[in-house]
């Protein structure tokens, strides 16, 4: 058997074996992938009509949410650019709740109260991260089949390399006048080498979140040997405890960064969550790049900036290795190009969620189909005849 034959059978099996997997994961990334656009679009609540007058400070706002959800505990205070309304997150693994409460950020009126474990584009990312099962199962055969659809990717070129400049000629173009069978091969073929740089991109950032080893590996390339420090919160001084403010100190800091940056895009003030924890305020001065977002985290007692040893501290103090860390999501997602690049993963994403389709058409069609009886004179056609009508070539005419 040659090498040729057994990528392709390699091809094969592990495109049935993980070929559900992949249409999955691929086509509610396709699906989520303008969720914002669409969220602005058909829900108002996001929206604040601008004032000339100060918003209101974090604590006031979550003493307002707070009434909407009496018994939950409050995660953040998250501020957008002027005209949207300001959302107070409420979040807990324990007790598997997920709600924002939006509020006029200027009078505090409550504008809508979300169970987002109740929409549609919750229920659709937990399909693209679990496939809907228990994060502990779902989560592992997500990252197994991300795997193996970057080796599909990769036997898939190696099956589409032509031997010669003629064979080449069918490789790059969809050949529509042809028979159903004819165009599904093309389709799978074609598509699949259009998308193959893109469809790496996909797998290679998804694999950084699916396996630790895969994440380490590459920050320890790309930060000449370097180990990567797990994501972790600096802890409070407690014996600073007892200390008396006029203002809470989650509102002085809060002030701080506002005076220092009055530009800034998106506040985020995140609560401590116990007497030990600090607080964080993440900034970004862009729209849809979350690559650049500052991260300062606060002792809760003595109200000192703390540093941090995880790529997710300030960005002016990331290296190199950091900030290539942090641009996973928005080059997975494409927002780092912008809308065209969004565009972008929209369509590949689509493309890889067709192939397995495609794929096990042509499978299935090659099970089922029928050899053509012939006759005496019909096999002694010379070769060239039959070549000629398509026989023998691997593909469906």
């Amino acid at each position: 058997m040659t090498a040729k034959k057994v990528i392709g059978t390699l091809h094969l099996w592990l495109g049935l074996a993980s070929g559900l997997i992949v249409f999955i994961v691929a086509l509610t990334g396709c699906l989520y992938a303008f969720q914002a656009e669409i969220q602005d679009a058909t829900q108002p609540y996001r929206f604040a009509e601008a004032q000339k007058r100060p918003v209101l400070p974090p604590s006031e706002l979550r003493a307002i949410a707070d009434a909407q959800l009496p018994g939950k505990q409050a995660h953040s205070v998250n501020y957008a650019e002027a005209g949207r309304s300001v959302a107070v997150m409420y979040y807990s693994l324990i007790d598997t709740y997920y709600y924002g409460v939006y509020l006029n950020p200027y009078t505090g009126q409550v504008l809508n109260v979300t169970d987002y474990n109740a929409t549609f584009f919750r229920w659709l990312i937990n399909g693209h991260y679990y496939l809907w099962l228990p994060p502990t199962i779902g989560q592992p055969i997500v990252a197994t089949g991300t795997l193996v659809f970057v080796v599909m990717l990769l036997s898939g070129l190696v099956l589409w390399w032509p031997k010669n400049r003629s064979a080449a000629k069918q490789r790059f173009s969809v050949k529509w006048s042809a028979k159903w069978r004819r165009v599904n091969y093309d389709l799978h073929n074609v598509f699949g080498f259009y998308v193959v740089m893109v469809g790496l991109v996909l797998g290679l950032t998804g694999l950084v979140w699916g396996f630790q080893w895969f994440a380490k590996s590459v920050y320890w390339s790309t930060s000449g040997g370097k180990s990567l420090a797990m994501y972790a919160e600096p802890l409070s001084d407690t014996t600073k405890r007892g200390v008396q403010r006029a203002q809470p100190a989650t509102d002085l800091l809060w002030r701080q960064v506002m005076q220092q940056e009055p530009d800034l895009k998106s506040v985020e003030v995140h609560f401590p969550e116990a007497k030990t924890g600090s607080i964080l305020i993440s900034t970004n001065t862009l729209h849809d790049n979350t690559s650049r977002t500052d991260f300062r985290f606060y002792d809760q007692y003595t109200l000192t900036e703390q540093t941090v040893t995880h790529p997710y501290g300030r960005y002016h103090r990331a290296s190199t290795a950091d900030k290539i860390a942090r641009l996973n999501y928005d080059i997975h997602t494409g927002a780092v190009w912008g809308l065209p690049g969004k565009l972008l993963m929209f369509f590949a994403s689509l493309i890889c969620a067709s192939l397995p389709v495609t794929g096990t058409i042509i499978w299935w069609g090659r099970r089922t189909k029928k050899k053509p009886t012939r006759t005496k004179t019909q096999n002694r056609q010379p070769v060239a005849k039959a070549l000629a009508q398509g026989e023998g070539n691997g593909t469906y005419v």
